[in-house]
């Protein structure tokens, strides 16, 4: 039979090609993903993790700098006088600018703020925007008892060594945190690791006229006590000492980035000495004369900032948070894949076991319900399949409205043991219910309208119910198209995801979906279960709990392989998934009571269920943090520990992979694809899990999607010879 003589011919209608927004479904989750990286690199500028930089340039030649800055005093006004040279300042003679770099820092600011109250003297504090948001409070302290702010960049790195626009960012970074935090901007600037003018070279020198470019004046030191390198304290006392009596100094101290107890007891020692011999302190703008260099902000720029702050205190408290709950997930996660290693290996030695049986061979008859929708390219091999069945079967298929030629192809494949049933289109579930209605045995086999059967999988699937407790029985669904990338990404995930976790809750009594591709029921105990239900999008999954819940058992048949047609694009796969999840869903909410019933449905509710909505809900929500988290640990934290981690995580699933293949008796070559495989699906699955989540909290509707066929997944496969 030629199948191109049920085609029919479709017309072709060129139409104009137009930009299309994309949908929401992609631009959410990538929101929320490029919102979780931006908030974790917000945390690690706050934490001095990211753009932290600890290189130091070498002096070079001094070419390019101007004498008068070399001979002339430590501010340099870079955007020029009239004639746009660089104009120096000097601090006046007998007075004294203290000045404190790194800060704020909770343990050694305020104590340095207590000896500056005491002693009556204003001091300037040239802050890290890293320190800025970390201790706002800090920062209002300074400000509000009349000390000067000047700025340090942001994450403290030797700008000699960047480019302009690290330059620009770090002072503006800074500028938002200042105005978050204390309502101000400041004009002053020193940069990092900068020491006496005189010390400017060919490298340092852009960086200062870059900054007098963009308004800023340079503050630079006239002497440094070192107190970082924690020389003693009548060191940094005698480093503090003008060189010429009388002669004006800026001087260089520290009030952040290690213990500064030193400089705390210097400090007092370092304002009488100055006093006494007729000092002044100022701070840069007042020695100078010109105020103050900190003005306030309003408006625009006030708002700006305190929403720069507001995230990045955010981030701050929530990745705490966020690194736990993926740690705990992680752990979980690793939990889980120990647990299916030896409770599949469980599994395996009790159906395998020489002598095993459920019970005395089942030989009755047995009813196969195939629900049809549009199924002309797969019907064909479907029955065909069916008809090579070495178990007495009756086979219904219910086509439910179909507008192609399906009903016609069963009717010309003339098969005697097929009966035909047409109504209009109602659904999967009410299909399914109609072929159980009209079942003639006790025993009924449900499947798909693009699987297909070995000869042996009736037979295998219902042997399981000579044990009189047993309700329901999972097939083992595989891939048939895995000839294609994503064909074989489905296939690691039919072996590795379903059938692993089937052993795993068949030993663990709590099976949470019979699969709608090859699933074997009790009539009885679908009658006792309501039948199949149109509450869900998962009626697979909505039936499997119902019947948890009427007390009967629910297990997995290895042996009763069917062969199914996988999504071939990523929108079908897209469909797929979400209609899954979604369902899921449904089915959880459905079935929430059983956490707080007895017996079976209760050991459901409290075993079966928490495992779904963790593995099947929440892990995969939170999966691809840990791809941002690992993106994040190579940029901008160790790059081999975090590698390292990642390979080990990937070795691991590997190690259940090819052990899940091993069990099903398939070729490992599939596996080179895992590590693509696992990045793909965390992205995908995140992503179809949250559109699901959001249409289940409002409320929404979605309706059955019908996934477009090949057929693919011809009889060849129902010899079972395609495993190797």
């Amino acid at each position: 039979m030629s199948r191109s003589r049920h085609q029919r011919p479709r017309q072709s209608i060129a139409r104009p090609r137009r930009l299309v927004a994309p949908p929401l479904r992609f631009f959410l989750p990538v929101t929320v993903l490029a919102t979780l990286l931006a908030l974790m690199v917000l945390r690690g500028m706050a934490n001095n993790e990211v753009f932290h930089d600890d290189k130091i340039a070498v002096s070079v030649d001094k070419a390019t700098v101007p004498t008068s800055v070399l001979e002339g005093g430590p501010v340099v006004d870079a955007r020029g006088d009239k004639n746009g040279k660089p104009v120096s300042y000097t601090v006046p003679d007998k007075t004294v600018v203290l000045s404190f770099d790194d800060g704020p820092s909770p343990e050694w600011t305020p104590k340095i703020l207590e000896v500056l109250k005491r002693e009556h003297v204003r001091a300037d504090f040239f802050v890290t925007g890293s320190m800025v948001a970390r201790n706002p409070e800090l920062i209002r302290q300074i400000v509000a008892e009349g000390h000067e702010i000047g700025l340090h960049t942001f994450t403290h790195p030797d700008l000699a060594l960047h480019t302009g626009s690290r330059l620009t960012w770090e002072l503006g970074e800074t500028q938002l945190a200042l105005a978050g935090v204390a309502g101000i901007h400041s004009s002053l600037f020193r940069p990092p690791y900068s020491s006496t003018v005189d010390a400017l070279d060919d490298w340092s020198w852009p960086v200062t006229k870059q900054a007098g470019s963009e308004g800023y004046l340079t503050a630079f030191i006239n002497k440094d006590t070192d107190d970082w390198k924690r020389p003693g304290v009548d060191a940094i006392v005698r480093s503090a000492m003008p060189d010429l009596p009388g002669q004006g100094e800026m001087i260089l101290m520290h009030d952040a980035g290690g213990n500064r107890s030193q400089t705390l007891a210097a400090l007092p020692i370092i304002i009488d000495k100055l006093k006494a011999q007729g000092y002044t302190f100022k701070t840069t703008a007042q020695a100078l004369g010109t105020g103050t260099a900190n003005t306030k902000v309003t408006s625009y720029n006030l708002w700006v900032g305190k929403a720069f702050l507001w995230c990045t205190t955010f981030s701050v408290w929530l990745l705490p948070w966020l690194v736990a709950l993926l740690a705990v997930v992680g752990v979980l996660v690793m939990a889980r894949f120990a647990l299916m290693l030896v409770l599949s290996a469980v599994h395996v030695r009790r159906v395998r076991r020489k002598g095993f049986s459920w019970g005395d061979p089942v030989t009755e008859p047995v009813t196969v319900v195939v629900p049809a929708y549009n199924e002309q390219e797969c019907i064909t091999n479907t029955l065909l399949s069916l008809a090579a069945s070495d178990h007495p079967i009756e086979v219904i298929v219910v086509d439910d409205g179909s507008s192609d030629d399906t009903a016609a192809i069963v009717r010309e494949l003339d098969l005697p043991m097929v009966r035909l049933i047409q109504q209009p289109n109602s659904g999967k579930p009410t299909a399914l219910n109609t072929g159980v209605a009209a079942a003639s045995y006790d025993l009924i086999v449900m499947m798909d309208g693009d699987t297909v059967f070995e000869p042996s999988t009736v037979r295998e699937l219902v042997q399981p119910f000579g044990d009189p407790r047993v309700g329901a029985v999972a097939g083992n669904a595989k891939v048939g198209n895995r000839d294609t990338l994503i064909g074989a990404w489905q296939h690691i995930e039919y072996v590795m995801g379903f059938n692993l976790d089937r052993r795993m809750y068949d030993v663990l009594n709590c099976m949470p979906t019979i699969p709608g591709a090859v699933g074997g029921f009790r009539r009885s105990a679908l009658d006792q279960a309501g039948g199949m239900s149109d509450d869900t999008l998962a009626e697979d999954t909505d039936v499997t709990m119902a019947l948890h819940r009427a007390g009967w058992k629910v297990v997995y048949a290895e042996n009763a392989r069917a062969w199914t047609e996988a999504p071939v694009s990523m929108k079908q796969l897209w469909s797929q998934r979400y209609r899954w999840s979604y369902g899921t869903m449904q089915a959880m909410w459905k079935h929430r009571h059983s956490v707080l019933e007895r017996g079976e449905a209760g050991h459901f509710g409290r075993v079966g269920l928490p495992f779904v909505a963790l593995f099947m809900v929440v892990t995969p929500l939170l999966a691809p943090a840990i791809d941002i988290g690992m993106v994040y640990g190579v940029v901008f934290v160790d790059a081999y520990k975090t590698l390292a981690a990642w390979f080990a995580v990937m070795a691991l699933q590997a190690v259940c992979a090819w052990w899940s293949f091993r069990l099903d008796k398939e070729p490992a070559w599939h596996l080179i694809t895992l590590p693509a495989q696992q990045v793909v699906y965390r992205v995908l699955m995140y992503m179809v899990l949250l559109q699901s989540a959001i249409t289940a909290l409002t409320g929404g509707r979605l309706r059955w999607q019908k996934l477009r066929r090949t057929g693919e997944v011809g009889l060849e496969f129902a010899t079972g010879g395609t495993t190797s």
